[in-house]
């Protein structure tokens, strides 16, 4: 799942996510509706007109079953991070992530970094269950301060018993606009090396290369902004960071949720209906119909 707003730094987050979409066999299976989490003074609807037909469209969080060519597939989730009741948001994330069946919860953001355009883009891992990092070389999380939607949504899944991991990637600061194509596809990266799904991460190398050469472009224009970024590769390159390989992620995350299930964890057996009832307010989310995968 992925939020426009502070945790998608070059809309690295979602773009992410649009890319596992556009590859997938995909159906739309729910949507948040955005009337209680939105001031839309704020986060402004948009007029349409389509055949002569003249629509609003409002701002959402929308639920995809995108059926993968690897022995897993993914239900994705993106929307934009919402203003308002955001306990309330989160715990309809909640109740999707239940009715999904889904093994994993995964977030996903981007956040402005001190790195240079020109080398890897680090993607940082956490995770709050001591085993899941363990198995992962995760790191636990640490942050103490302000904090966005996702914060409190990776909080609400792990209080729930749900597994939940969130990966982040770092973006310069420097070029922080949308679209930002080589992180999206570290993340990618990151997600296929972590899980073993496909992620097409491949696709993005023509957008990826095509991005750092106007940024090179940009930076050799300009003879301080070229000296401030040959000082931050020099950072970088003093502290590499080494990785576990791709299938090595991918097994460990196979035997920690083989070890969930052996030993009979399951997250909240509450009911969607029951959960719903506890809250006394409605679900708000539509299903459309699908099964998710």
């Amino acid at each position: 799942m992925s939020f426009e707003g502070l945790f998608d730094a070059g809309g690295a987050a979602t773009g992410a996510l649009a890319q596992i979409r556009a590859r997938s066999e995909t159906t739309k299976i729910a949507e948040i509706d955005a009337e209680d989490f939105f001031n839309f003074a704020e986060q402004r609807p948009s007029v349409k007109i389509d055949d002569g037909v003249r629509s609003i469209d409002w701002p959402s969080t929308s639920v995809w079953a995108c059926k993968t060519d690897g022995p897993r597939d993914l239900v994705v989730m993106s929307g934009i991070e919402p203003h308002l009741r955001w306990q309330s948001f989160a715990d309809q994330i909640v109740d999707v992530v239940r009715r999904s069946g889904a093994e994993l919860a995964i977030t996903v953001g981007a956040m402005v970094s001190m790195v240079p355009h020109t080398r890897t883009f680090g993607v940082t891992g956490s995770a709050a269950d001591p085993a899941l990092a363990d198995r992962l070389g995760l790191d636990r999380p640490s942050y103490q301060g302000p904090t966005g939607v996702v914060g409190v949504i990776n909080e609400r899944l792990d209080a729930k018993g749900l597994a939940v991991m969130s990966l982040r990637v770092d973006v310069p600061h420097y070029v922080p606009a949308a679209p930002n194509p080589k992180a999206a596809q570290a993340l990618l990266r990151r997600i296929q090396q972590t899980t073993g799904v496909p992620t097409g991460y491949e696709a993005l190398d023509g957008e990826a290369q095509d991005w750092v050469r106007r940024v090179d472009g940009a930076v050799a224009s300009d003879p301080d902004s070229q000296s401030y970024v040959e000082r931050l590769e020099k950072q970088v390159d003093s502290n590499p960071e080494m990785l576990p390989s791709g299938d090595d992620l991918a097994a460990e995350l196979e035997a920690f949720l083989r070890d969930r299930s052996a030993d009979g964890e399951s997250p909240d057996s509450s009911t969607p209906e029951s959960h719903a009832s506890e809250n006394d307010e409605d679900d708000g989310s539509q299903d459309s119909g699908g099964e998710s995968a």
